[in-house]
């Protein structure tokens, strides 16, 4: 079966537009014209993905988004006229996986589309057996558990993707279009403030200091290394 794309827009041409180039590609559809209609359509017709405004009346985007992650991992991609710094910081905050702001081009949200389908697959593959552990700092990627300080860390899947492939090669550099093709896909190689906000993520959850990390550090203009301390 096709995968069902939950689109969610108070504008119908942006809705039209976004349908006919889903359809098209063989997607089903849903639509939505308010935050509120939004959250009844993603109970009823349990999407593979969202496609999600943030502008719209009754709830905006950022609440719909906060309220599905509470119970889904569901790829969440907010389409927006919204495209300060701080808005899309916010966006993916409260759990989008990407963002893309209007006007915009359909051939440009497909392959988003299709990247963040395949991401959404892969995470659930089992990963290999590698386990660090410190007096700190305890990561075990085949059980998928981290704990600092002997409390349980939350990560969402994309944090947690990050961090396996800094674990599973750490002491070693890894370059910025490395890492975003491995955890997000060769459509975004040139994303590199992507990755800068889930590295500062993880820093606030995993590290003593997250302004002065041990564990995840950045080589300038080049990439990152997962560092042990033991």
């Amino acid at each position: 079966m096709s995968n069902k794309i939950l689109i969610v827009d108070d504008d119908p041409d942006s809705i039209d537009l976004v349908e006919n180039g889903l359809q098209i590609e063989g997607y089903q559809t849903i639509t939505a014209n308010d935050g509120q209609e939004a959250l009844q359509a993603f109970f009823s017709s349990q999407p593979d993905l969202l496609v999600l405004d943030i502008t719209m009346p009754k709830l905006d985007g950022y609440e719909v988004c906060r309220r599905v992650r509470e119970i889904s991992e569901v790829p969440i991609i907010m389409l927006t006229a919204l495209g300060r710094e701080e808005d899309i910081v916010k966006g993916l905050d409260l759990g989008a996986d990407d963002y893309l702001t209007k006007p915009f081009r359909v051939g440009e949200l497909l392959a988003r589309i299709r990247a963040n389908l395949r991401r959404a697959q892969t995470d659930l593959s089992p990963m290999e057996t590698v386990i660090y552990s410190d007096d700190y700092l305890s990561i075990d990627l085949d059980a998928r558990r981290v704990m600092v300080q002997g409390e349980i860390v939350r990560l969402t899947p994309t944090e947690y993707k990050l961090l396996a492939i800094l674990v599973k090669n750490k002491g070693r550099l890894l370059e910025f279009r490395q890492l975003l093709e491995n955890v997000w896909g060769f459509e975004y190689i040139d994303d590199i403030d992507y990755l800068r906000v889930y590295v500062w993520y993880l820093r606030r959850k995993l590290e003593p200091s997250p302004q002065n990390p041990i564990y995840i550090l950045n080589e300038l203009n080049v990439g990152y290394r997962f560092e042990p301390q033991n």
